[in-house]
């Protein structure tokens, strides 16, 4: 037996003229938390929203459990969706929020509150049954929208940007509430966001789609540490990646950057000689050091500590950031030395931004 819980086969979706999903392939294996991230419009809610039914796909197979759903309405595909807007009844109380779908199936009275009990242990929403939606905060108007979800024991969740209506601190703490909740039930879960750090933080496996495309896919850590293109590696990582434009040196072993003074690194492996390329960074793999172990130099534009990190940036161009942890020595204005690990460089082809 399978232990494929939704696939997605050559999915396409058209909006008139705009091709807003082109060819999806996509799988997702039971009890897993997978993460779309995309930029604003990037097609990973008209994803989510055509696995629930709430889009009609224009081709390809969508099978969830095993079997084809393409043609079956959103109430029969036994999926849970928490969109970022709650959604909930302001009429009805927390309990009766709840059980509206077991009530509509013709479950008994005392039997549904008996489960909106069970979830409300469950979600922390213990002593607020009877209250309104108006009377709750926005992460226990939150996890009413969860409990919703969770009381139908559907065979995935579909969260669509749960979180950000919520504030910082308060994110956070439901983040980690998400990924427990989603352990503790084994369920198969579908997180759609913008913001890349909830989605390492919190998924097994990440979707990085830009332009109705899957850019690639992985575990948080393998596409930090191996993107497969620039834009990837731009977006998985924050701060975001340096991109400083070079050229491999003639014997292949190193690589000049087109940077003042134009520096030249050794890169500890051979690449096609004077190939033109794109140098990715990390700003935390750099370091500020004293001007004789420097591999560049940089005048610093700016230096913001937040206590536990320190951003400085520099007035060149391009701009680099590097991070340091704790304090910082660098002043504004003053020049500084900034080591480059050879084995933290990211090497992107310049014609076609592929990694290297």
């Amino acid at each position: 037996m399978s232990d494929t819980q939704i696939e997605l086969s050559n999915i396409n979706k058209h909006y008139g003229t705009f091709h807003a999903l082109k060819n999806v392939n996509l799988r997702i294996e039971k009890g897993s938390f997978v993460a779309l991230v995309g930029p604003s419009g990037c097609g990973k809610s008209t994803l989510l929203r055509s696995l629930a039914g709430l889009e009609s796909i224009s081709g390809g197979t969508m099978r969830i459990a095993g079997n084809v759903a393409n043609n079956v309405p959103p109430r029969k595909r036994d999926v849970a969706m928490v969109f970022q807007s709650y959604a909930l009844y302001p009429h009805m109380t927390v309990a009766e929020n709840l059980t509206y779908s077991l009530r509509i199936k013709g479950i008994k009275k005392a039997e549904a509150r008996k489960a909106a009990e069970e979830i409300a242990t469950t979600t922390g929403l213990t002593g607020l049954l009877d209250r309104y939606p108006r009377e709750l905060s926005g992460g226990q108007r939150q996890r009413v929208a969860m409990g919703r979800a969770i009381i139908r024991h559907p065979k995935a969740f579909l969260f669509d940007e749960p979180l950000s209506n919520l504030d910082a601190a308060l994110r956070v703490q439901m983040r980690k509430e998400i990924r427990s909740l989603h352990d503790r039930l084994g369920a198969t879960s579908v997180y759609v966001t913008h913001d890349q750090i909830e989605a390492m933080t919190m998924a097994d496996f990440v979707v990085v789609m830009r332009d109705g495309v899957i850019e690639q896919q992985g575990r948080p850590l393998e596409l930090y540490d191996t993107p497969s293109n620039k834009f990837v590696a731009g977006f998985i990582g924050s701060p975001a990646m340096n991109f400083v434009p070079g050229t491999i040196s003639a014997n292949g072993t190193e690589v000049v950057l087109d940077f003042p003074d134009a520096p030249s690194i050794v890169l500890g492996r051979q690449v096609e000689p004077n190939r033109k390329v794109t140098v990715g960074l990390r700003p935390e793999h750099l370091s500020v050091v004293s001007l004789d172990e420097a591999s560049i130099t940089v005048s610093v534009q700016a230096v913001e500590s937040t206590g536990s990190m320190t951003y400085v940036t520099s007035a060149t161009t391009p701009e680099l950031t590097v991070v340091e942890t704790g304090r910082s020595g660098a002043k504004s204005g003053e020049t500084v030395g900034v080591r480059i690990e050879p084995s933290n460089i990211h090497l992107f082809d310049s014609a076609t931004d592929q990694s290297i």
